[in-house]
């Protein structure tokens, strides 16, 4: 029997029990589809988080102290201890192109004059170069000591009528107090600009901490960081200790970014350094990079990814189950069948050739639905979370190859049983 009449008459049995074909590629559909979508979604996100970090946002290194057996995220238990004149003899390190504070001040809401819209932990105060000109949609970028502001289209775009540079916003500080900004520019994007801002599409409001943060922390109580602990950054000194540090290195070479980064450290940790004090066996600083801190959030994309491959496995595995469970069934109600085609000069050959064929087709089919059906739902699912969408094209190959890989295994024992059947006992079997 040439392999077409093979393929013929195996698709001629599965077309003839509909229902009984489409509950045993099931499985292998499920668990294929599982696997296609989320790792679309995982590859879409890592993607969407990457391509917000420009070259000059990699030469940032970002800093804070906390105890070093601490576990989490970025700020994890950081504690306020750099002052102003620590973020100034950082900036003049031979080795560091600037240096300077990062905070976020709780706030209530934020209004134009004519609305009034809540607002969380969106004012986000640090140095002018923290926002890149690069990055500005419209205007500049805010100048330390004004009372100016930078925000991004989430933020700009939340009023009935949208804000514009040159438009004055009135902020109200958590307990009350209220200070105006002037909008001296607008983000291209709605994108956090640090890992600090875990790339959220919220709207932010970009401040510069001298006055924001420092009238703050000099004594009308400014929130702390993103772990929500009170700012006990004035100290007894009533001067502003920052949660966290910014160091530009002079470029994004590896070699810069390392000499940055070892030149603050070693200021920081030093007696010349006001953040000294505080510094000894509880707290250490810890300095990383966007990309040191994204890999933090790619091993948990990769442990979910796992995960769900793992369930989408079993479910696979339960599909081979169903398959080799259909074929024995069929192999059963076709010993007539068999035994009609090997009176007529069938090989046990021809017999193992058509049972798996027919184990293959069921397992190519399972496959390309399943295919079909992971790629809608990564692009529905990098769509409701607006995300780009990448398409992991080695996975598609691997979903096909499993297919038919789960087809062959599942349809070896049935087939090889129909083969060995006797045909005289075939023809008596009713």
């Amino acid at each position: 029997m040439n392999p077409l009449e093979s393929l013929r008459l195996a698709w001629r049995s599965i077309r003839g029990h509909k229902l009984r074909s489409a509950l045993t590629t099931l499985g292998i559909v499920i668990g294929i589809a599982a696997v296609i979508a989320f790792v679309t979604l995982g590859a879409s996100l890592q993607a969407g988080i990457i391509g917000d970090i420009s070259p000059d946002d990699q030469r940032n290194v970002y800093g804070w102290a906390a105890d070093p057996d601490t576990e989490g995220g970025p700020l994890a238990g950081a504690q306020p201890v750099f002052t102003d004149d620590d973020l100034a003899a950082v900036g003049d390190l031979d080795e560091v192109e600037a240096a300077y504070g990062y905070a976020t001040i709780q706030t209530q809401a934020i209004s134009n004059g004519e609305e009034t819209v809540a607002q969380g932990n969106g004012l986000i105060a640090s140095g002018p170069s923290y926002i890149r000109e690069e990055r500005l949609a419209e205007g500049r970028q805010f100048r330390q000591g004004e009372r100016e502001a930078v925000l991004n289209p989430a933020a700009a775009n939340q009023f009935e009528e949208n804000v514009t540079v040159g438009d004055e916003l009135t902020v109200t500080i958590l307990g009350g107090e209220r200070r105006t900004v002037e909008v001296v520019g607008i983000t291209d994007t709605s994108e956090g600009q640090s890992p600090f801002e875990g790339f959220e599409s919220s709207p932010r409001v970009y401040v510069p901490t001298d006055p924001y943060y420092t009238e703050q922390a000099s004594g009308l109580g400014a929130g702390g960081g993103d772990d929500g602990a009170d700012n006990e950054s004035a100290g007894e000194s009533g001067e502003a200790r920052f949660l966290a540090i910014i160091v530009e290195a002079p470029s994004d070479d590896e070699a810069d970014i390392d000499a940055a980064r070892e030149s603050a450290t070693d200021y920081l940790e030093s007696d010349r350094s006001d953040a000294s004090e505080f510094l000894g066996d509880d707290l250490a600083v810890t300095f990383r990079t966007s990309t040191e801190l994204l890999q933090q959030l790619q091993d948990v994309l990769d442990l979910l990814r796992n995960f769900i491959v793992g369930i989408a496995a079993i479910s696979l595995l339960v599909g081979s189950i169903g398959i080799a469970n259909i074929m024995l069934v069929s192999v059963t109600e076709r010993t007539r069948e068999i035994g009609i085609m090997k009176a007529v000069g069938a090989q046990n050959r021809d017999v193992l050739g058509l049972f798996l064929t027919e184990a293959v087709i069921l397992g190519v089919i399972g496959a390309i639905l399943g295919t079909g059906l992971g790629l809608i739902g990564g692009y529905v699912g990098a769509e409701y979370v607006d995300l780009p969408l990448v398409y992991p094209l080695e996975y598609v190959a691997l979903a096909i190859g499993v297919g038919i890989l789960v087809g062959v295994l599942a349809g070896l024992y049935p087939a090889w049983r129909a083969a060995r059947t006797d045909p005289i006992d075939a023809l008596r079997y009713e």
